[in-house]
């Protein structure tokens, strides 16, 4: 008298289960409820930020890059240069290009000047010390300009191609054809020689090449399937390159950037060198350019700061090998 209704168990049991998968994705602070199919769903997990997928397997850098020999030592003569530039002040809080002793002071003749002094009586352990800060401000400043310039002129170029593209490359190659010490020798002879004019010449003509290497980096990932599923997600321009592609081509721009700070010293040291520094400033460069006429009779005079700027450009070089090393996407030994 009591019939149970059939169980719908095996009914449904039997039914192959739809090729459906329902997911929700946040662009933009907006919510959007969205059916994909399971051949795109790998595809939208690639559109999340570059950052979060390399996470993982850049997370342990900073100890390899203490374990890369050459980063390490690198790191540890840089750091003494900071060092310098920031204690110059406390150390020796006077002026460096004031007269403090006889001329001529050979390295160790007298305590109180330990590296002796020039052919104007000028302390050369307190150029040394107020030399780095002025050094290694013109090459941040000048780096950080062809970083702007050449980073996002290398993106957009890479990015939307065509006349962009186009004329991204005649602008850089109408750049390399001149050579960039001369073109910013050219720029510091008509203005007046400064920290801003030197900074603003050494940046404008050093960032064609890494507007280069950005353009091909952005090449390479322009059609990638993470960048095909978040335009297709309705991701933005600006958001796919910046959160998409210009992660991933961090590791070259930030080898590159040491390269150019280091390149930058050189530079201005040359310039410097040829009397065209900042009279108002002492820098390395200054220092070497003044000890040259008196090289053959006082030789501490041009060396010491000579030996400064290789030392600091040797420690660029060094962490730009190692993080080379360590950043590498292919990890290579």
């Amino acid at each position: 008298m009591n019939q149970r209704a059939p169980s719908s168990l095996p009914l449904l049991s039997s039914l192959s289960p739809l090729p459906i998968a329902f997911s929700t994705v946040d662009i933009d602070s907006v919510t959007a409820s969205s059916v994909i199919f399971p051949s795109a769903v790998n595809a939208a997990k690639t559109a999340a930020p570059a950052s979060r997928i390399a996470g993982p397997r850049q997370r342990g850098w900073p100890a390899r890059l203490l374990r890369s020999p050459s980063a390490l030592t690198g790191a540890v003569l840089l750091a003494l240069v900071l060092m310098m530039a920031a204690s110059a002040g406390w150390l020796f809080p006077g002026d460096p290009l004031d007269m403090v002793a006889e001329p001529f002071l050979h390295v160790g003749a007298d305590p109180a000047f330990p590296l002796g002094t020039d052919m104007l009586g000028r302390d050369l352990l307190s150029g040394i010390f107020h030399g780095a800060r002025v050094s290694l401000l013109i090459a941040v400043v000048s780096t950080l300009l062809s970083l702007a310039l050449g980073v996002s002129g290398g993106l957009l170029a890479g990015y939307y191609g065509g006349r962009a593209d186009a004329l991204l490359m005649r602008v850089t190659e109408f750049f390399q054809t001149i050579p960039s010490f001369l073109f910013a020798l050219a720029i510091v002879a008509v203005a007046q020689p400064s920290l801003l004019t030197i900074s603003l010449a050494i940046g404008v003509t050093a960032w064609p090449s890494l507007a280069r290497l950005v353009r091909a980096e952005v090449l390479k990932l322009r059609h990638g399937e993470m960048v095909q599923a978040s335009a297709a997600l309705g991701a933005s321009d600006t958001r796919i390159m910046l959160r998409d592609i210009l992660p991933n081509t961090l590791t070259p721009i930030l080898v590159s950037t040491s390269l150019m700070v280091a390149t930058a010293i050189l530079t201005e040291s040359s310039l410097a060198f040829l009397g065209l520094g900042d009279p108002n400033a002492s820098s390395w460069g200054n220092m070497v350019g003044a000890g040259r006429e008196v090289i053959r009779t006082d030789w501490s005079i041009a060396t010491i700061p000579g030996i400064a700027i290789v030392v600091t450009v040797l420690a660029l070089n060094l962490l730009g090998d190692g993080l080379a090393d360590v950043l590498d996407p292919r990890d290579r030994k």
